[in-house]
Parts: C-alpha cells; sequence; structure tokens
C-alpha cells in the first residue's frame, strides 16, 4: 500500500539526548490521525520532522514517496502545511491578518512582493469568513486572542491547498467555547471533499475531533501504539504511555479518558 507520510528508523537526537529514538511509522491515503503521549515523550519534534522543520540525524522521512530532505523547503511547506506556536515569533510585527493568511499560498511567512491573483484573495476571504474571523481581517496579528490567532493561522495553512495538515496542539491555551469551535472547524475539514490528511497532535483525548481514523501513543521517543484509533485509544495502552492507571472510552463520537478511582 502506497504510503502518503512515512518515517523510517528515524532518529532525532540534540546534545547527545535521543528526541526521537528509532521511530518506524507511516500513514496512507484516507487516514486522519491523531498523536498522543506525555510531555517530553517527543510529539513536537515529530511534528517537525514530518514538516521538514528539523531534520533527521539518521532514518528517513518522505511524502508520497519522495525524500523530504530533497523537496524545496517552499515546495514542502505548501504541500504539509504545520500550524504551531513555534510559527508564531517568525511572523513580522504589523502583518495584518488578511496578508498572513495570503502568504500562505507562497509557503512564506512574510509579506514582501508576492503577487496575488483574484482567485486567491477570493480564497483568503472565503477560509477568514469559515473559521469565524473575517471581521479581523485588517487587525494586526499579534493584537489576537490566543484563539483567534490559531483560526487564523488554521486558515492561512489551507490556503495552499495542502495534500498534509499537520497541528500541533493547536487547542493550547485557549477556552473551552473556542476549543470546542475549532473542533468543529476540524471536523469540517475532515469531512470535505478531497480534504487533506490531518496529523493531530494534543495531550489531551476530549480534543480529538470526530472523523480521526488513527491514533499514535508516543513516551520517551518512541511509539508504544499505533492503529485505527478504537484499538489504540484504551485504558490498557494509555495508563502505559502516560504511566498511571487510566480508564478510556467514546461517547458520541467524542473520546474521553481518565484516572483509576482509587478505593
Amino acid at each position: 500500500m502506497s504510503s502518503v507520510l512515512s518515517l523510517d528508523t528515524a532518529v532525532v537526537t540534540r546534545a547527545e539526548r535521543r528526541i526521537l529514538n528509532g521511530v518506524s511509522w507511516m500513514t496512507t491515503p484516507g487516514q486522519h490521525w491523531v498523536i498522543l503521549g506525555p510531555n517530553g515523550a517527543g510529539k513536537t519534534t515529530l511534528a517537525r520532522v514530518l514538516s521538514g522543520r528539523t531534520h533527521l540525524s539518521s532514518g528517513t522521512a518522505t511524502l508520497l514517496g519522495e525524500a523530504l530532505a530533497r523537496i524545496l523547503p517552499s515546495e514542502l511547506a505548501r504541500r504539509i502545511a504545520l500550524v504551531s506556536k513555534s510559527s508564531a515569533p517568525s511572523i513580522r510585527p504589523g502583518s495584518t491578518v488578511r496578508d498572513l493568511v495570503r502568504t500562505g499560498a507562497w509557503g512564506v511567512t512574510v509579506h514582501r512582493e508576492e503577487y496575488y491573483e483574484a482567485l486567491d484573495n477570493a480564497r483568503c476571504d472565503d477560509l477568514l469568513a469559515a473559521f469565524g474571523v473575517a471581521h479581523l481581517a485588517d487587525r494586526e496579528f499579534c493584537t489576537l486572542s490566543e484563539g483567534e490567532a490559531q483560526r487564523v493561522l488554521l486558515a492561512r495553512s489551507l490556503m495552499s491547498d495542502p495534500e498534509v495538515l499537520i497541528l500541533d496542539e493547536p487547542s493550547a491555551g485557549i477556552d473551552l467555547g473556542v476549543r470546542e469551535l475549532l473542533l468543529s472547524a476540524l471536523e469540517e475539514i475532515i469531512a470535505a471533499p478531497n480534504a487533506p490528511q490531518l496529523v493531530l497532535i494534543t495531550h489531551q483525548v476530549e480534543e480529538i475531533p470526530t472523523g480521526i481514523t488513527h491514533a499514535a501513543l508516543m513516551s520517551a521517543g518512541s511509539i508504544l501504539s499505533a492503529g485505527p484509533i478504537d484499538r489504540v485509544l484504551n485504558g490498557v495502552n494509555l495508563s502505559a504511555a502516560y504511566e498511571l492507571p487510566l480508564l478510556a472510552g467514546c461517547d458520541s463520537g467524542r473520546w474521553w479518558a481518565r484516572g483509576i478511582a482509587r478505593a
């Protein structure tokens, strides 16, 4: 079966410490994944490797069979969109929401002299409206709240019509109401025709949108379990990943997990 994303014995080492420890994993067309695990498990590093922002110390990473290292960064940024707080500091102060979202069509984060066609402008306006932030189009990005900024970055990520959309903890720092709006938006993305493959990195099983088909659990730089979500997300696997007795289940399409009460 052909892969969309693939890692083969992927290792990332920093200061003699293995952050990714020989990870082998792949996705195939039609799948949408959630990656879960405790702090320090290597989830954000995995997201950056999959998007080409971090290079492997050894091993291989591919997109549709092509080595990520051989794809031009600008092309890769258009084909694999990454939404992460780590991308925000590179955004130039003074950038408006509209300019920032439009730069997603070029795979850049700073608006210079890029040329935008009427189709680009229309797509930008449509995406801002779809995520409920059209009224913020002329605001400076740096003035937005956490929830507003996340929805703007999500709109920007879809400007290039990417093949893969990677979200690194998109609900971090936002309140319950905004989180539910964000999850609804993700569910619409997954359900849309020709949707990009979604890879969601999160700490919380409650933040998994309906439509996610597969899950992987990480711990200490390794993937402990991966496969169809209803086979992976159970108390036994989650307890092993988090080193804590846990129960897990799914209710009306939404997942939950909690600690086992002590007698």
